[in-house]
């Protein structure tokens, strides 16, 4: 990851762009009180007067601007971040100092007292806050949260869970994500995280789902690939037999990209999802994106 200056001028730089030159002028004034208040209260009431100064309009990063993004610290994409969220983000950066302990601590009393918006914003940031495994708890206690932009926060667009997380709270992560209806494949690191304990989960889950005469979302099938045994292999041929177009392309590409022989039987059978597949038709985010219009 870049220095905390580098990450502050990417951030500057891109707020500057979008945000009027009056609230550029307050945060600059802001940052300065922050910087000789030997105590914490200037970052405490700016980081709350921040809305009054900022909007809620997105940042419209262009790729460049997040190639630069993810150059500061792999998988870092601030691509929905607003003008306001920006702005308090850079008022925690600035309030860093040699102190980190008292740093941390005021952190931690924002996330307490944040109101939901302020928690986006502190979560969000987590890839680029320094001392990054003092901040494990805290992502774990977020990912409990109903509100969906608080978790949405967290676990989409956010390379820090697959980064940090142990594996049973990755695997929390990503159950809540699957009960709560939230696409999967903004979710970074899924294919660097795949481990059977989920799989085998998740197969249990579609039992329960389908003796209910549920469907289950399309992109769980991701999450079993490197699994497939003789129990999965008659799971994706009921969805071969019975599913939809979604729902096919899906088993398809874990068909696909699975080392069982019986899997790739049953690929087989349907050469045309096979070609698009290969052809890069066929992909998780694109699914995602299907059932998320879908529904």
């Amino acid at each position: 990851m870049k220095s905390i200056s580098s990450t502050i001028g990417f951030l500057k730089r891109n707020l500057e762009a979008t945000a009027a030159s009056e609230g550029m002028d307050w945060l600059g004034i802001q940052v300065g009180k922050i910087k000789a208040d030997k105590g914490s209260m200037k970052l405490f009431l700016s980081f709350s007067q921040a809305s009054r100064h900022f909007t809620k309009n997105p940042l419209n990063l262009s790729n460049q601007d997040l190639q630069e993004a993810g150059e500061i610290r792999t998988g870092f994409s601030p691509k929905n971040w607003t003008s306001l969220q920006t702005a308090r983000v850079l008022l925690v950066l600035e309030a860093l100092s040699e102190d980190s302990e008292k740093w941390l601590g005021d952190i931690e009393k924002l996330f307490e007292s944040a109101d939901i918006h302020e928690q986006e914003a502190l979560y969000a940031a987590l890839p680029i806050y320094p001392f990054q495994e003092k901040f494990v708890k805290r992502a774990a206690e977020g990912l409990r949260s109903n509100m969906t932009s608080v978790f949405d926060a967290i676990a989409l667009n956010n390379p820090y869970p697959s980064d940090y997380l142990a594996e049973q709270a990755w695997n929390q992560m990503v159950l809540k994500a699957i009960f709560m209806q939230r696409p999967l494949y903004p979710i970074i690191g899924i294919d660097q995280r795949l481990n059977s304990n989920l799989a085998k989960t998740l197969v249990d889950y579609v039992h329960e789902r389908w003796s209910a005469n549920r469907n289950v979302i399309p992109e769980l099938w991701r999450f079993v690939t490197p699994f497939v045994d003789d129990e999965i292999v008659g799971l994706l041929k009921k969805v071969w037999e019975n599913g939809d177009t979604l729902e096919k392309s899906a088993v398809g590409l874990t068909c696909y990209h699975s080392e069982n022989p019986a899997a790739k039987g049953l690929l087989d059978k349907y050469p045309e999802i096979r070609n698009k597949i290969e052809k890069g038709e066929i992909g998780w985010e694109q699914i995602g994106k299907d059932y998320e219009a879908k529904n």
